[in-house]
Formats: C-alpha cells, sequence, structure tokens
C-alpha cells in the first residue's frame, strides 16, 4: 500500500514505516504531521488517481528531526573585468517516517 503525496511543491512516494526527506517544515522532532494533498493512491490491488487529489485519502506521519544538505556552491564571473564572486547554499529538509496510509 502506498501513497503519492505533494509537500512543499514536489511529490513523494510514501509508505508505511518509510522515512522521506522532505523539504523543510515547521514542527517540532516528535510530533506527528498529516498530509492531505494526496495525488494517487494503491493498496496492491486497485489504484486510485486523483482529479487533482484523491477524496478522503490521508497520509500520517512523525518528524524525526530536521537539518541541511550539503553546500553548494554559485559562482558569478565576468570576463576581463575582475568581477568574482563565490556564495555558498544549504537547503534545509525535514526527515518524515510515515506511520499510516489511509486509501481513500
Amino acid at each position: 500500500m502506498y501513497a503519492i503525496i505533494r509537500s512543499g511543491g514536489k511529490q513523494f512516494r510514501a509508505e508505511k514505516g518509510l522515512t522521506l526527506r522532505l523539504p523543510l517544515m515547521e514542527a517540532e522532532a516528535g510530533s506527528k504531521v498529516t498530509f492531505d494533498e494526496v495525488l494517487l493512491t494503491s493498496d496492491g490491488e486497485t489504484v486510485k488517481a486523483g482529479t487533482p487529489l484523491v477524496k478522503g485519502a490521508k497520509v500520517t506521519g512523525e518528524v524525526v528531526g530536521d537539518g541541511k544538505g550539503p553546500k553548494i556552491y554559485v559562482w558569478k564571473f565576468k570576463r576581463r573585468k575582475g568581477y568574482r564572486r563565490k556564495t555558498g547554499h544549504r537547503q534545509g529538509f525535514t526527515d518524515v517516517r510515515i506511520t499510516g496510509v489511509k486509501v481513500g
């Protein structure tokens, strides 16, 4: 049994017991979260696709923690002008363990 959910503008496949690395959310470690934006569900035999969401479907999870991804360097350079800039960015994430998938 699995579901395709939308979180932070991206889509993820959620199964019970799986830990997902989602874009940063405002949630404390150990708190419960519910995802109502379910795009597709499957119980192993039948597949329900939403238009755009599946009615009555819900995915629940528990926040494990959050952190930052690896550093990505961004270079700006203009030739013959002496202009160089180097900046870095680390994208935040939240780890969520899926505790239940309810098919609508």
